[in-house]
């Protein structure tokens, strides 16, 4: 079974979004055990706190990774994967027994400092997604990983 720990910055507040990520989670229950920390933003009022304000971040996410957990952070720099090719690389780090921490950040993006220190950096897609999208978006891709190490019909 899947050990899957996401932390993510800000909180889904439209319903839609709520729908989605407790439809994925329910379709979960036979193949992981997931924890959700949902972490406050940091205000800010022009782009140019940029880097003040995804230092203030990362300083809140590290204090939700435990030491032997396998860091998985997604930035559009990260890594490509085709869907089987995703589920061999989470299948491969399952197989350590470790928790999985993913790390979406907020919508100035992670610190440099987050990425460097990160097991693993994973792009979903080359193109840009609001921080709740990307959530719904992981939670799906995760499903579908379950659902090919699993053998299950769902991917084609």
């Amino acid at each position: 079974m899947l050990n899957l720990h996401i932390a993510c910055l800000g909180k889904l507040k439209e319903s839609y979004w709520n729908g989605a990520e407790q439809e994925y989670l329910k379709r979960m229950k036979p193949y992981a055990k997931i924890t959700i920390t949902e972490l406050s933003e940091q205000p800010f009022r022009d782009v140019s706190e940029k880097k003040q304000i995804q230092k203030k971040e990362a300083e809140t996410i590290k204090k939700y990774i435990k030491k032997n957990d396998i860091t998985v952070a997604l930035d559009e720099k990260g890594k490509h994967y085709s869907s089987k090719e995703f589920a061999a690389f989470v299948e491969s780090l399952s197989s350590r027994g470790e928790r999985i921490t993913w790390i979406i950040g907020g919508p100035l993006g992670l610190d440099p400092s987050l990425i460097a220190k990160a097991h693993h950096v994973v792009s979903l897609s080359s193109l840009t997604f609001p921080h709740q999208m990307t959530r719904i978006i992981l939670l799906e891709q995760l499903y579908r990983v379950a659902t090919i190490i699993k053998n299950k019909p769902y991917h084609y």
